[in-house]
This record gives structure tokens, C-alpha cells and sequence, in this order.
């Protein structure tokens, strides 16, 4: 191997994927990596992405080598919530899912590849400004490279923006039984940069029913609640308080009073 490439090959991360367009900005041209390819030097992962023979790939290598190619996405929702301990759904057999949550549209080599785990991709459109505590990163691998988590308070409300049907009720429902120790400052700022007005009052919704602690810590006047009913789940019963649907078992449920 030529010396010059060995240089640049010294730079692709241990273990990490790299994509050809990548390669070709750091110095490779084709007849390099074709070598490289050739030799074992690098491996073929997918059409166009590669990385250096390493440990057995987990699904942190392909979400921190998606943050070295500059895509700014974090894991969230309920795969955030059940690392934390959360884990009250999980997969009984298949691939287990990882609830990743960008910006903009994730690389299409990250939700196609083979790998240990089935990427699911969410694109982050329901907040003005996330606040910079609702991320936290923790430690991954040998080099400990950092992955961006959701905080617990985000990721109930990410959670929240992909209920559907009853089932999501029930899963939510479980979640925010165990949420007992989210922050009131935190959920102050985030309540108010949400601009889903569904996911606000399921928030609230949820909260009430479970009367968790930081309910009076709430600044309810700078949460958008819109106007109008806001059908969640078809045959539901309206909340008339929260003018959402819901499941009729859950709304028969006594909850306490919210004010």
C-alpha cells in the first residue's frame, strides 16, 4: 500500500461507516478505494458505504458514524425511555427498533442497511427552539464516542406525537405511570417551544391522570392549546376538558381534578 494512502486510510475511524462521497473528500479516488476494497483494507457494508474491519457492528456505530458525517440526530422516544429504564414494551422477537430523531431526513443507507437493529426515523418538526438540557450524551465503545440521548421529558413528548390508537394510549399510559421525577424547569421550557397543540394536551392530559408532583409546577398559560376538538382515537370519547379523544376504558378511568 502506498504511503500516502495508508495516511489517509489512518484517518476513517476504527469501526465506524464511511460513505464513498466521504472518502472522496478526505483524498481517495476510485482506483484507491477499489483497492482498499480488494485487499480487506476496507469493507463493503452497503452500495456505497464501508468501513475498516473492527468489532462486530451495534447499532451505536451506525448512529455515531451518522454524527461524524454531519447529520444532527439523537436517539429519542421510546427507545430514549426504555435506556432509561423505562422498558415496559419491550419486543417480544424480530429486530429491536431504534427511535432516532433528526433535524432533517436521516441518510438512506441508515434506515436500509442490514444491521442488528431496525432504525426507525423520525424528523424532529415539533419544536421552535430545543433547549439545549433536553439532549444528554453518554459514553459508547472502547473510545467512549458520545451518543446524544432525549431527556426523559423529551421523550415522552416525542412519544406523545406519534399516538395514534388505542394501543399508543396504552403504552404511553404505562410510560408516564413510572414518570415521576421529570423537571419542572425543563418541561417549562419545552411545553412552550412545542408547536403541536395535540401532543400539548395529551402532555397534560396524561399528567392529570396520573397526578403526577410537578402538575402545579406547570406555566399553563404559555402552553399552546389551540382551539377546537382534536380527534386522537377514532371511536374514542371526547375529554371535554382537553377537547381530545380518547379511549372510552381510559376516560371511564376516575382521574383527580386538574385545578
Amino acid at each position: 500500500m502506498h504511503k500516502p494512502t495508508k495516511m489517509i486510510l489512518e484517518k476513517i475511524p476504527d469501526g465506524l461507516l464511511i460513505t464513498r462521497q466521504k472518502l472522496k473528500e478526505i483524498g481517495f479516488r476510485k482506483p484507491a478505494i477499489d483497492y482498499l476494497l480488494r485487499s480487506g483494507k476496507l469493507t463493503s457494508i452497503s452500495r456505497g458505504v464501508y468501513r475498516k474491519p473492527g468489532p462486530p457492528l451495534k447499532w451505536e456505530h451506525f448512529v455515531y458514524s451518522a454524527i461524524q458525517l454531519g447529520h444532527d440526530v439523537h436517539v429519542g422516544g421510546r427507545s430514549a425511555l426504555d435506556s432509561l429504564g423505562f422498558a415496559h414494551y419491550l419486543p417480544l422477537g424480530g429486530l429491536q427498533q431504534i427511535h432516532l430523531y433528526c433535524e432533517g431526513k436521516l441518510p438512506s443507507w441508515l434506515t436500509t442497511l442490514k444491521k442488528p437493529v431496525q432504525i426507525v426515523s423520525h424528523q424532529l418538526k415539533i419544536f421552535k427552539n430545543l433547549p439545549a438540557a433536553a439532549i444528554t450524551e453518554r459514553p459508547f465503545g472502547h473510545w467512549d464516542w458520545q451518543i446524544p440521548y432525549a431527556s426523559i421529558e423529551l421523550a415522552l413528548l416525542e412519544l406523545l406525537n406519534d399516538v395514534r390508537d388505542e394501543s399508543d394510549f396504552r403504552m404511553a399510559d404505562t410510560y408516564f405511570e413510572a414518570a415521576t421525577t421529570l423537571r419542572p424547569k425543563l418541561l417549562n421550557q419545552l411545553l412552550p417551544a412545542c408547536k403541536m397543540v395535540r401532543v400539548n394536551r395529551l402532555f397534560l392530559w396524561f399528567t392529570k391522570r396520573h397526578n403526577l408532583q410537578y402538575l402545579d409546577s406547570l406555566n399553563l398559560s404559555e402552553i399552546n392549546l389551540g382551539n377546537g376538538k382534536r380527534m386522537i382515537v377514532r371511536g374514542g370519547t371526547l375529554d371535554k376538558e382537553f377537547q381530545i379523544t380518547v379511549p372510552k376504558e381510559m376516560a371511564d378511568e376516575t382521574r383527580p381534578d386538574f385545578f
